[in-house]
């Protein structure tokens, strides 16, 4: 079948489309209904069926016979390991680290945070909990202390999983110090704390805490336990516009089925294959394309602890490609354009064999057409634009590779994945005209594989995504549908900016500077850069009775951000202001700001309250 037939198929008979995706999956209880709508909007798919996530990404591929062939290779240049585990193997760890999770009490349903860098045992932690049943919450490595209190409290998780310490680029980043700050603030504690002794900076141990090395060499093997189609299999927290974390949640079935279509369709990846993920752990693209998707239709995948440059050069993410056979590559295209902007003629591509790749895949941000041309131009193959977020867990636009790959359009993901029913409506709710920017929304039920509600909080699931536009999901993206179908994303339509792939909320940004003595009021907004798509950039305006150093509090600032948010929020840009633009009603004035700062001549909106304010901020908004 063709692209356009399989797409209409998708939304004419979905409970037909979505039964042949699940015979790819293997069940314990085949389920005898697609999908339960009997409680909108809270969708569920394969209500009645049970299966076992870990058993189809690691033992039903060792019962067919391809238990020796390579599941997972770790690259890690900044501490010069390479590693290979066959799918025997890595079920042999997972399976004792299952065991270890099972004797400190962990039982199905039971919530594990995962603390760790991009390392094996962060994935082997991830498949163990799958394999109990019990539910793991990876919070991205090197998350400031208050972060990771706030995500343990909501998920109140028995036992915290952990490393010693990360290394980013030539920088050792000790993480026990700010697990056990985050502990210590958190109101849940974890019953125990795992730690992965890592030789770079070793842990002091203290009284909950249990060695891994120890714990895994003593434990007994666990068995694959069944779950429900619909238990959950992880909590993944993303950001929300109020500052508070959102505890995404997939559930086990849907999620198994839809990942499992997309590498056939989307990807073009069989068992055997290498893809290559250039992500972390802790982020969605994570969890479905470095851990559970290439496992679960038996291909190998890549798990590479280290960056794109500095690591130490340009040509690590094609050196990885020639030494591994990598077939598919998925990155950010902020990878990308830190590679051109150190090695702009590639010449460092010229070391390595590429010639197995087939397609390079970039996602996470909107992908600009320069360095698509540019990415084109180097390695000659197709470079392919998708979008997807975290909440979806797979791609919404994509160009399928595996289906029927179709022209590309710079600046286009192109055209809607099966399954996902995209529309562009007004603020009104209308449809709008093709080529006309709107508001990109998915008709409701979503497709298996996306979020089903966000943890403890089905209120804020609705209100947050669905209660915007009735029958709707709410993408918070703003774009167009051309008149050939193709997708342009242009943007979001909230506080949330997207820095070199990752999601971070302005509003976070916000209230760590509002906490400061001196800060009066404040604003941060996403402004565009040419390396990671956008940066974030503070204004402040100071109480009338501080006086101080404007560079010495700036410094204090930024300071207090990555103590409260972590290095991951790149915030290093704070102004001091007279004031903030606003409206007669009190809103800061944040899109006009951003589109003067990206270089807008942008006009005084008819709701501001002074235009003067305005004006006295737009040179500081354009020196930027």
């Amino acid at each position: 079948m063709n692209y356009r037939t399989t797409f209409r198929a998708s939304l004419d008979w979905p409970e037909a489309f979505w039964t042949a995706a699940a015979e790819e999956i293997d069940w314990y209880r085949a389920p005898t209904r697609v999908l339960d709508s009997s409680n909108p909007p809270h969708y569920r798919w394969f209500p009645d069926g049970e299966l076992n996530t870990c058993y189809n990404a690691l033992d039903r591929h060792i019962e067919a016979g391809r238990g020796d062939c390579d599941a997972l290779i770790y690259d890690s240049p900044v501490t010069a390991t390479k590693t290979t585990y066959s799918y025997v193997r890595l079920r042999h760890d997972v399976a004792r680290f299952a065991g270890v999770l099972t004797g400190l009490g962990v039982t199905r349903g039971d919530r594990v945070v995962i603390y760790m860098p991009t390392v094996p045992e962060a994935a082997i932690a991830m498949l163990a909990c799958a394999r109990i049943g019990a539910v793991h919450s990876v919070v991205f490595g090197g998350f400031a202390a208050n972060e990771l209190a706030i995500r343990i409290d909501d998920a109140t998780p028995k036992v915290v999983v952990a490393a010693s310490c990360g290394i980013e680029g030539k920088r050792i980043i000790e993480y026990k110090p700010l697990l056990d700050r985050a502990v210590e603030q958190a109101h849940h504690k974890p019953d125990f704390c795992v730690i992965l002794q890592r030789p770079q900076a070793v842990a002091e141990m203290g009284e909950r805490d249990v060695d891994w090395s120890d714990a895994i060499a003593a434990a007994t093997p666990a068995a694959c336990v069944p779950v429900a189609s619909t238990d959950p299999l992880y909590i993944l927290y993303t950001s929300g516009t109020t500052g508070k974390p959102k505890g995404v949640v997939r559930d086990n079935g849907g999620h198994a089925v839809a990942l499992c279509w997309t590498m056939n369709n989307v990807y073009d990846v069989a068992p055997r294959d290498v893809m290559f993920s250039a992500s972390d752990v802790g982020w969605v693209a994570g969890h479905s394309y470095i851990v559970y998707a290439p496992l679960l239709v038996g291909a190998t995948t890549v798990l590479y602890e280290g960056k794109p440059v500095g690591t130490p050069d340009p040509g690590q993410l094609w050196r990885v490609v020639a030494e591994h056979g990598v077939r598919t590559m998925f990155t950010a295209p902020s990878a990308l354009r830190v590679i051109r902007k150190e090695d702009p003629a590639g010449a460092f591509l010229a070391d390595h064999d590429i010639s197995r790749m087939r397609y390079l895949f970039l996602g996470g941000e909107r992908l600009d057409p320069a360095t698509l041309r540019w990415a084109q131009d180097l390695l000659g193959i197709p470079v392919v634009d998708h979008w997807w977020q975290t909440e979806t867990g797979w791609p919404v636009a994509a160009n399928l590779m595996g289906l029927e790959p179709m022209p590309i359009k710079p600046g286009s993901p192109t055209v809607p994945v099966p399954g996902w029913d995209i529309g562009v409506l007004d603020a009104d709710g209308r449809a709008v005209a093709p080529g006309v920017d709107g508001a990109l929304v998915v008709k409701l039920p979503l497709p298996p594989g996306s979020l089903t509600t966000l943890w403890n909080d089905d209120d804020r699931f609705v209100s947050s995504y669905l209660s915007r536009y009735t029958g709707y999901y709410l993408t918070g993206d703003g774009g167009h549908i051309d008149k050939d179908g193709y997708v342009f994303v242009m943007g979001r339509i909230d506080d949330v900016i997207n820095v070199a792939g990752h999601r971070l909320s302005t509003g976070a940004m916000e209230e760590a500077l509002a906490g400061h003595p001196a800060v009066a009021e404040c604003a941060v907004i996403g402004v565009a850069d040419p390396i990671k798509g956008q940066i974030p950039r503070g204004f402040v305006v100071l109480k009338d009775d501080v006086d101080a150093d404007e560079t010495d509090l700036s410094a204090e600032l930024v300071q207090r951000v990555r103590t409260q948010i972590g290095a991951v929020a790149a915030l290093r840009d704070i102004a001091i202001v007279p004031g903030l633009p606003k409206t007669r009603s009190g809103k800061i004035l944040r899109q006009t700001m951003r589109a003067i700062a990206d270089g807008a001549d942008s006009p005084a909106p008819s709701t501001i309250d002074d235009v003067s304010v305005l004006d006295a901020i737009r040179p500081i908004l354009r020196r930027g």
